[in-house]
């Protein structure tokens, strides 16, 4: 059974609504696409949910994390037309002031202004380049590259903490993953070379022994490896890409979709509506099992799932 606990007595996280956000948009258009009727309840969810955040988050759209927001921009980008616009300018200039010339560019992860790293650098660089600003969004990759690039892995590094330009060696999924997003929005050859590059990088050394992608737990750690899996569907339908890349992205996201649901368990779920839920494992290849439920980690077992679909051409299932 799954307990739903009090409101007051569980934590909110910010970020993870964002990429709650961004998963049900997803789900709306592929609702749309496969002519389901629940595209419109998906579309009402949405413009509830980004509502609601900024009313949870005392009434602001800005908090003390930069990759926080820049998450929220990217997914209110997309909801721009099922919701108010509101959140961007905000946030885009708030972005903008976290780009510095400290340690020669990059973004700040915080408000201290103590650590530029991928986290926030990238997927403020993907927001740039979908808004427009294509040259700040290239001096971005450009400074991660440059920084970042671990020379063994062809991986990028978590980031320089001040003072001292301590290097963070931390690889992550989720860093890889809207660092290949700013790379295909750019497009340019240089970039699609580094992105080609990246996906083999990721196919070599973020994969379990079953080639399923690597997670990394619960809390933070359960949605990182579905943010990947939605920047690798991406590079698996690029006509830009070498049908050789495209398929190692694809392999990677079905091989990993596969393995998650062959873990599912089914729960009862308690409220005022007794029903049965799919609960889904932090990790690829294992059971759910009877434990608590992170909204983390079903988040990223979304996310795989709806990246399965889009890299199998929107025709294959999650599961399949």
């Amino acid at each position: 059974q799954v307990n739903l606990p009090n409101r007051s007595t569980v934590p909110w996280h910010y970020w993870w609504q964002a990429h709650y956000l961004d998963c049900l948009l997803d789900a709306a258009e592929r609702a749309d696409i496969t002519h389901h009727d629940d595209g419109a309840a998906h579309r009402t969810r949405a413009r509830r949910l980004l509502r609601t955040i900024r009313l949870r988050n005392g009434g602001r759209w800005r908090n003390s994390y930069y990759d926080d927001m820049a998450w929220l921009a990217l997914a209110a980008l997309r909801s721009a037309d099922i919701a108010d616009t509101r959140p961007l300018p905000t946030l885009t200039a708030a972005l903008i002031s976290a780009h510095t010339s400290d340690l020669g560019g990059g973004l700040f992860w915080n408000t201290s202004r103590d650590f530029k790293n991928t986290p926030a650098t990238a997927p403020a660089a993907l927001y740039f380049a979908r808004i427009g600003r294509k040259d700040e969004s290239a001096q971005l990759v450009d400074w991660l590259f440059a920084r970042l690039l671990d020379p063994a892995t062809g991986l990028l590094f978590d980031g320089i903490r001040m003072p001292g330009e301590r290097l963070v060696t931390d690889l992550y999924t989720y860093n890889q993953g809207p660092a290949l997003g700013a790379l295909l929005a750019l497009g340019d050859q240089r970039s699609l070379d580094r992105a080609r590059g990246l996906i083999t990088a990721i196919a070599t050394h973020l994969v379990q022994p079953d080639g399923a992608l690597r997670t990394h737990g619960g809390g933070d750690g359960g949605l990182f490896t579905g943010i990947l899996a939605r920047y690798l569907a991406l590079a698996a339908v690029s006509p830009h890409l070498p049908e050789a890349t495209r398929t190692i992205a694809r392999t990677l996201i079905t091989t990993t979709a596969r393995a998650l649901w062959e873990g599912r368990t089914e729960r009862e779920a308690g409220g005022r509506r007794r029903r049965t839920v799919l609960v889904f494992s932090a990790a690829p290849g294992a059971s759910a099992g009877k434990g608590s439920v992170e909204l983390s980690t079903q988040l990223q077992a979304w996310m795989i799932f709806e990246a399965a679909w889009q890299a199998t051409g929107r025709t294959g299932r999650a599961g399949g």
